[in-house]
């Protein structure tokens, strides 16, 4: 079903083309190529890490893909080779880095990509694992388990595994970490039958109905899966290629003469002088002057079209002025009022004589005396020449 090798140093492979192909860069073997801990006994585990492309080029061949999960595990290349391949040796560089010591190892793997006149298959089912990583079922004896069981369901004469295929390559998201939940894989089979009843039932009326809900559709054959894989029927893919109707139109060559359109005259080498004042003139003083204008007008409708106080007074209503008037005029006179408070006090509100000898007191304060923070009535006992008048006593007292 699949092609397994090891890894060797400048290694020999044979795949045939639409058949998946999988190499395991295996740590154990580049463990003898770096050095030992300094203690002798030790087990060696070091991590590494391993870097592959197409020799000459950065990256590998777009039908090839690497995934190593941790610096601790085996690395793994997979892919489908393509048709357009065939004949042509494709050498990929392996090297594998020593992430304790910096150490590098390189060894070549030289693709010798064989055509297969019955591959691929003409019917082809794509399926989609839920419960699966792409390392995962890149194990052989994995792989092996699901083929077994869709050969059961569909009971071709020959089988093959032609693709496989990360959920996160097609655009799925990284799962959480929780409840040991995994990415899904895309797996790819071809077999030499057509489909069988029980991968049709996907295409029912009422299954369609129940996935465009989100809902699990009715399978029959799914329990033969649901023991080890959990299948997606929703995103199951069906192709018949013996009914694919080529798309291909032959292309009308011409003479491949193109008309004749006179001799080529390149550019002169001498280039004439050219006067920027015209557009000088363009660029800067044909935007000022409409500025200018601009202002003038801006200018005349500000301070020249002003209506004034007197247009305001005849577009108010008489009586509307004479109110505003007297507001002004009560304004004014109690203003005029408080400056008028530094006068003297009248003198009803002074005492004349004093109380003991009857002489006139004169007054309390001159007129050029402040007296605006002063109280308009004053208390008895305030007053400066006031003679406290003796209480009569009780008789018992003479």
């Amino acid at each position: 079903y699949t092609i397994l090798s090891k890894v060797h140093s400048d290694r020999n492979v044979y795949p045939s083309a639409g058949v998946l192909f999988v190499h395991v860069l295996e740590r154990e073997y580049f463990k003898g190529e770096f050095p030992p801990y300094p203690k002798p006994g030790e087990i060696s585990n070091d991590p590494i890490t391993f870097n592959t492309n197409l020799m000459g080029y950065p990256d590998r061949p777009g039908w090839l893909r690497y995934i190593q999960r941790t610096p601790y595990s085996d690395g793994v290349l997979y892919g489908s080779p393509t048709v357009e391949n065939v004949g042509k040796p494709t050498i990929i560089e392996i090297t594998a880095y020593n992430r304790r010591t910096f150490e590098t190892a390189r060894h070549n793997l030289i693709i010798n990509i064989m055509s297969a006149e019955d591959f691929p298959l003409p019917y082809q089912a794509e399926f989609f694992i839920r419960n699966m990583n792409v390392e995962e079922m890149l194990a052989s004896e994995v792989l092996g388990d699901f083929l077994g069981a869709v050969k059961n369901v569909w009971q071709p004469e020959r089988l093959n595994a032609i693709n496989i295929t990360s959920a996160l390559d097609r655009g799925g998201r990284v799962p959480l970490p929780i409840n040991d939940m995994k990415e899904g894989v895309y797996v790819m089979v071809g077999a030499d039958v057509p489909f069988s009843s029980c991968l049709r039932e996907v295409e029912n009326p009422q299954n369609q109905l129940r996935c465009s809900q989100e809902m699990e559709p009715v399978i029959t054959c799914d329990k033969k899966f649901r023991t080890q894989f959990h299948i997606d029927w929703c995103k199951i893919s069906l192709v018949d290629n013996t009914k694919q109707v080529s798309t291909f139109q032959e292309v009308i060559r011409g003479e491949g003469i193109l008309p004749d359109g006179g001799e080529y005259k390149p550019p002169s080498d001498t280039l004439k002088s050219r006067d920027y004042y015209s557009d000088f003139l363009i660029t800067l003083a044909v935007p000022s002057a409409i500025a200018l204008v601009l202002f003038l007008i801006l200018a005349y409708i500000m301070c020249c079209r002003r209506e004034g106080v007197e247009k305001r007074n005849m577009q108010t209503p008489d009586i509307q002025l004479v109110h505003h008037s007297a507001i002004q005029k009560s304004t004014k006179e109690l203003r005029d009022m408080s400056k008028n408070r530094e006068i003297a006090w009248p003198l009803s509100t002074l005492p004349v004589f004093h109380p003991v000898t009857g002489e006139i007191v004169p007054p309390l304060h001159t007129d050029s005396y402040d007296n605006t923070s002063m109280p308009l009535m004053q208390s008895q006992q305030n007053l400066p020449h006031q003679t406290q008048i003796p209480q009569q006593q009780s008789a018992g007292q003479y």
